[in-house]
Formats: C-alpha cells, structure tokens, sequence
C-alpha cells in the first residue's frame, strides 16, 4: 500500500495557492524575452478595496505575470482600464546579486479573461431597477486613480 503525502501522520494537507482577482488593467501588457528563451509577460491589476472609514476608496495595483502564450494573446488584447478576471497563484521571487537581494510578489496566471458584468462602488447600494435606466449611475464610473507606481 502507498500512502500519499496528504495523509502522511494521520492528516491531510490543506497548503493552497490560489488566487482569483477581478479588477481593471492598469497599463498595456509588456513582454520580455528570457535567457533561456521563454517570454514573460507582466502587467498589473487595479483592484478596488472596500470603503475607507472616511470614505475614500483604495485601491491595490497587484503586479501579474505569465509564461503562457495563450494567456498573454487575453491579456493583449485588452486595452488599460479594461475589466479584467485572472487566476493563478501568489509567488515570491528573490532577484539580484547576493549582496543586494530584491524580493518582489506577484501572481503567476494560469487563466484570464475580459469580465464583462457591471461594477458599482464597494459598500455602494445596488441600483434600483424600478428607477429606471437612470438608476444609481454614478455608482458604475470609474474612479480616477490619482497614483499608479510603476513595477520596476
């Protein structure tokens, strides 16, 4: 009988890694050629975070990559401030000399696509359908992000 690594010591391993983040593209995708051949492609996601108890919003600019063609053709397709669904998991990379570590995180996508439903404002009313089609329309403009860093 072989037993699995999940229950190895009588318990089942619960490690999970994954990521699903639905947000806005925050820039055009960039590509860059590897050394080993492979093509990165990176860009990030602007997601929105729940009300401020003062009541400003704020938002994450979550840096995203991928090494699969399939994904990256998704993701050029989009132009900035697109909606946009990825899933993945949460990485930790380590980069430069050893004197000078750089540790950077990010999402490694497997999966991405245009998401097309309405988005309101976190903690904002849902727009009254009897209201007619003026309902709540400010609720689904976009805010103006007034800072977005760079991924370097």
């Amino acid at each position: 009988m072989v037993i699995s690594p999940e229950h190895r010591q009588g318990r089942k391993t619960v490690d999970r890694n994954e990521v699903l983040l639905v947000g806005r593209l925050s820039a055009a995708a960039e590509e860059h050629a590897l050394p080993s051949g492979d093509t990165v492609t990176k860009w990030r996601v602007i997601v929105r975070r729940r009300r401020h108890r003062r009541g400003a919003a704020l938002t994450d600019s979550i840096p995203c990559v991928t090494f699969n063609p399939e994904v990256a053709a998704i993701v050029r397709t989009l132009k900035p401030r697109d909606c946009i669904e990825v899933a993945g998991s949460f990485r930790c990379r380590v980069f430069g000399p050893s004197a000078a570590k750089v540790w950077r995180y990010e999402v490694e996508v497997s999966s991405a696509k245009p998401f097309e439903a309405e988005l309101t404002e976190p903690d904002a009313p849902a727009p009254d359908p009897s209201a007619g089609s003026e309902g709540n329309v400010t609720a689904l403009i976009p805010r103006q992000v007034a800072y977005l860093a760079r991924a370097a």
